[in-house]
Parts: structure tokens; C-alpha cells; sequence
């Protein structure tokens, strides 16, 4: 059997892949909103997908607010791919 990447193995990590590889990028705001998540929370995840290279994150300004952005890398991509083909061997789909 494949291993489960624990990484993704994570609930709300995993929320968030799945949201990002659907969309081109995402904003913080719209992630909490759709995951239902604290801000805390949400960011520490977003903390551990960017030091595994699985998603890449911008902060930057919309006039004065701060904006943060993430985008799924390709390395994240291929891990979510990765990740599903492990499950459904699992499954046995």
C-alpha cells in the first residue's frame, strides 16, 4: 500500500488543497471563509504547506489592508495527485 502523505493527512491542510487546485489563487480571507477556520489555525497550516513547497504564499496591500494570497505549487500538485491515487488504493477505486 502507498503511504498517506502527512502532510496532507491533515483535515484542514487538506481543505485547502483541495480548494487551491481549483482555483488559481486563493485569498486568506476567502480560505477561512470556506474551510470555517480561525485565523490562527488557518495560518499555522498555511505555514506548514509553504515550508513543504506544497503551496506558495504573497502578502502585499490592497490599498492599506494587508492581502494574503496562496497558489498551489507544482510540487503541490503532484503531492495532491500523489495523495488521492493513495487513497483510492486504499479504497481499492
Amino acid at each position: 500500500m502507498k503511504e498517506l502523505d502527512p502532510i496532507l493527512h491533515s483535515q484542514l491542510r487538506l481543505a485547502v488543497m483541495s480548494i487551491l487546485m481549483n482555483v488559481d489563487e486563493a485569498d486568506f480571507v476567502y480560505l477561512k471563509e470556506k474551510t470555517e477556520s480561525t485565523s490562527g489555525n488557518l495560518s499555522v497550516q498555511l505555514d506548514k504547506l509553504s515550508n513543504a513547497g506544497y503551496i506558495t504564499v504573497t502578502k502585499g496591500f490592497v490599498g492599506k489592508k494587508t492581502r494574503t494570497t496562496c497558489q498551489v505549487t507544482e510540487q503541490g500538485r503532484t503531492a495532491f495527485v500523489q495523495y488521492v491515487e493513495a487513497l483510492k488504493s486504499y479504497l481499492n477505486l
